[in-house]
């Protein structure tokens, strides 16, 4: 195939704005998506603990896929509301063995309602470039029980995607990862050669990822049970 012919076919992809925090899932669900779609990848930094962190993988694996569509939003109001370990200091992040949660079971490390505003954000970006998906790493069978990482909570939003956009706005939330356990991201990332060491997980650090926060817990035991060495560096590595 020519490099015009392959050019072409790209250029006939439908456009799709990925949630990339820089993450492993979202990672993950950016390769999915660039199988059948052009990417248009959308960052939010809202004060966390490893902002900088994130943005850096973010802009890595951007370059990774050679994706000349970004935005990079602050939603700092995340931040001034507060409610979580993730963005006020004086809530300790969990760590090995520690179990912190709310009063209804919900962990510390729950940003209120915050996939909400990320999603509310894609809405608008993909309305305004013509984008026909949304997709959003979210995980529900093995993750640390977000109220906001469930299935019925993308269908609902999907509805109000239809409910309050133009008549002729077409836009589908895809979750490709939701019903996956982390092994199985980790493999599925093998597979599509997802750029899996350009990925940030920690919850806590921006060097060294800790290796003790249910973050880097739930990533490390996933590359243990799949029987790859997780490529990024540890400060520890406590067994799973």
């Amino acid at each position: 195939m020519s490099e015009e012919a392959g050019v072409s076919i790209v250029s006939k992809k439908a456009k799709a704005v990925v949630l990339l925090s820089g993450g492993m899932d979202s990672c993950v669900t950016a390769a999915i998506a660039n199988e059948s779609h052009k990417l248009a990848l959308l960052h939010a930094s809202y004060g966390q603990r490893t902002e900088r962190r994130e943005r850096r993988a973010f802009e890595e694996i951007a370059d990774f896929y050679g994706a000349d569509e970004r935005l990079v939003i602050r939603l700092d109001s995340l931040a001034q509301i507060g409610g979580s370990a993730l963005t006020d200091t004086e809530i300790e992040v969990p760590e090995a063995g520690e179990s912190l949660t709310h009063a209804n079971g919900v962990p510390v490390t729950y940003v209120p309602f915050r996939n909400a505003h990320f999603l509310s954000a894609a809405v608008s970006w993909a309305e305004v470039i013509g984008a026909t998906a949304i997709f959003v790493g979210a995980v529900a069978e093995d993750s640390s029980g977000y109220p906001d990482c469930r299935p019925e909570y993308y269908r609902a939003f999907a509805e109000l995607i239809r409910r309050g956009t133009r008549p002729e706005t077409r836009i589908e939330i895809k979750t490709p990862v939701i019903a996956m356990r982390k092994s199985e991201i980790v493999r599925r990332g093998g597979e599509l050669g997802a750029p899996l060491k350009l990925t940030w997980s920690c919850y806590q650090l921006e060097d060294e990822a800790c290796g003790t926060c249910d973050s880097c817990r739930l990533r490390l035991r996933a590359f243990a049970e799949t029987g790859v060495s997780d490529p990024i560096a540890y400060r520890a590595r406590v067994a799973q």
